[in-house]
């Protein structure tokens, strides 16, 4: 079976952990710092805060912008839950913005028609990989004096405009196991504002800078040095995982050209695409994923109810019509393209798919 994701770790990592585990310091400690240190670097912003999972960083990096009750964060319908609901943690409203039908990320046009008094951040998702339109979204946020939050947990080392997403804001990051990069669980806040990120170091804490002293309300939300160990590993072969996801994507892209009924994914011009996912629109979606399972390979459907969809939100009183979003949910599915494929397995897939659709 090919799936759909697969962690890729290695020996270097089982060292890393090894040696962690035999220096007694297992909890948050110097190899917490020296991964933050150096994921502040790779995304070329002066700070991160390491947490223990890309929800606790949204939630943490909204705290610490002062972002809660009666406050409105812009977001997009069409990502995993955690992005919305991290602002219902903080007692903020999450309001729901349209996408892009290409990119599936958040559209700024929509965006601007979702602006109140009440609005206090917009909170973009490169979803898949690839960046949100990060330059008309900072001028938006600029001209109505918003914060930013990017949610970059599927796009880490993603570009937009020569710069890393989580650089352009305030950044959150997962390293769940599926991600481009693991810690086995993680988060990382980044940005370039001390104040955010000391009121983010407090709040992973307890509210606390010194020992037994608590300043604010907190949580213990922090990283291992066991999971940071991993982490830093992981980084050092992150661009050699992202060359790997774009060449399988290159590959799948040409063998599926031309399929009547099949849209491949899409690059904007000034943006560099790290692929998390490799995400089609497909006619027939759900039978053509039925086909590839009989065939032994895996797929994903990201995402088959937007949030505003969903049981619990609509129970919060969301009725909104979201078409591009909806429409986007019933069709998109996602091929493996995570760098333990082999060619034979992109080329089993193309295969496998270009059958499926000769048969219709």
């Amino acid at each position: 079976m090919i799936p759909i994701a697969k962690p890729l770790l290695g020996k270097e990592e089982i060292d890393a952990v090894t040696k962690v585990l035999s220096s007694g310091m297992i909890a948050q400690g110097p190899k917490v710092e020296e991964f933050e240190l150096a994921f502040s670097e790779y995304t070329g912003c002066e700070y991160a805060v390491a947490v223990n999972s890309g929800t606790a960083a949204l939630h943490i990096a909204l705290l610490a912008h002062g972002i809660g009750k009666e406050d409105e964060v812009i977001t997009s319908p069409f990502t995993f839950i955690a992005t919305a609901n991290s602002i219902l943690y903080t007692g903020a409203k999450p309001v729901f913005a349209d996408i892009e039908p290409d990119t599936y990320n958040i559209d700024p046009e929509k965006i601007q028609e979702k602006i109140t008094s009440k609005t206090k951040a917009i909170m973009p998702v490169h979803l898949y990989g690839h960046s949100a339109d990060m330059k008309a979204i900072m001028e938006i946020a600029e001209d109505h004096k918003l914060v930013v939050i990017e949610d970059a947990c599927q796009s880490h080392g993603a570009e937009c405009l020569g710069k890393r997403v989580g650089s352009f804001g305030t950044g959150a990051f997962s390293f769940y196991p599926t991600k481009n990069m693991t810690t086995s669980e993680g988060g990382m806040i980044t940005t370039n504002e001390k104040e955010i990120a000391e009121k983010s170091q407090m709040i992973r804490a307890h509210g606390s800078k010194v020992r037994y002293l608590h300043e604010m309300l907190g949580f213990n939300l922090r990283m291992t040095d066991i999971a940071a160990a991993i982490g830093l590993v992981q980084l050092e072969k992150l661009d050699g995982f992202t060359a790997t996801r774009q060449k399988n994507a290159a590959m799948l892209s040409a063998g599926l050209k031309g399929i009547s009924g099949l849209v491949p994914p899409v690059t904007k011009p000034g943006c560099t695409h790290v692929f998390h996912q490799y995400t089609i629109r497909a006619q027939k979606r759900d039978e053509l994923a039925a086909f590839l399972k009989e065939k032994e390979i895996g797929t994903g459907i990201h995402y088959p109810i937007p949030i505003h969809k969903q049981p619990y939100y609509m129970e919060l009183g969301y009725k909104d019509s979201l078409p591009v979003s909806e429409k986007a949910a019933e069709e998109v599915l996602s091929l493996p393209v995570h760098p333990s494929l082999s060619g034979d397995d992109v080329q089993k897939i193309v295969k496998a798919t270009r059958e499926f659709y000769s048969n219709d």
